[in-house]
């Protein structure tokens, strides 16, 4: 048996994406009788595009055509890193949504993971490097130099569908997940419909 997981590492310049195949049957140390390996990973380009919208277009656009083409069973999303800079966080706001619209209309289940919880996942430590996680991921996979690319945003997004391919089977997971968009929309009822507080920091 096979599953397919893609994984989003949002991004308002670079968006990255990475597919793995999850094949059950074979063993190895740390997932016995499943095994993954990469499909593919790469970037979305988005520094082309001056207009915010335009940007949010070409999203929704190219990830639609990843998972046409990839047909993933399950998406696993990077969540945003909540920083000083709101009108930042904002557009990198929008462009997980988008991404999670994509994954949604086409009825693929949806799961977020921190940045925190992905790195502890690959590396053993929270507060690893890009560098770190994308060496991991490496060794993990088997992949050759040559296909490591330049832009750390496609093994980030790889390494977000390797931590959820960690968490499979494990029913305790905390991990956000839609199944739709009723279910997204139930699960983030509060989030949608309540006014975000000031902090002494933003007046």
């Amino acid at each position: 048996m096979e599953k397919i997981i893609l994984g989003i590492d949002p991004g308002t310049n670079i968006m990255g994406y990475g597919v793995l195949k999850v094949t059950t049957g074979a063993t190895t140390a740390r997932r016995p009788g499943q095994q993954a390996e990469m499909v593919t990973m790469g970037i979305i380009d988005l520094r082309k595009f001056e207009d915010a919208y335009l940007k949010l277009g070409h999203i929704f656009e190219r990830v639609t055509g990843i998972i046409s083409s990839y047909l993933p069973d399950e998406m696993a999303i990077e969540a945003p890193f909540f920083g000083k800079n709101v009108q930042s966080m904002l557009k990198l706001g929008r462009a997980q949504g988008v991404a999670i619209a994509a994954a949604i209309e086409r009825s693929v289940p949806i799961h977020e993971y921190a940045p925190m919880k992905i790195k502890m996942a690959l590396t053993g430590n929270g507060g690893a490097s890009k560098e770190q996680v994308a060496g991991m991921l490496q060794r993990l996979l088997k992949i050759p130099q040559e296909e490591m690319g330049r832009f750390m945003d496609a093994t980030d997004a790889l390494a977000a569908a390797y931590c959820h391919y960690l968490q499979m089977g494990r029913p305790d997971t905390d991990a956000p997940h839609y199944k739709g968009w009723k279910d997204f929309v139930n699960k983030n009822q509060q989030k949608l419909w309540t006014p975000a507080k000031t902090t002494d920091k933003e007046k």
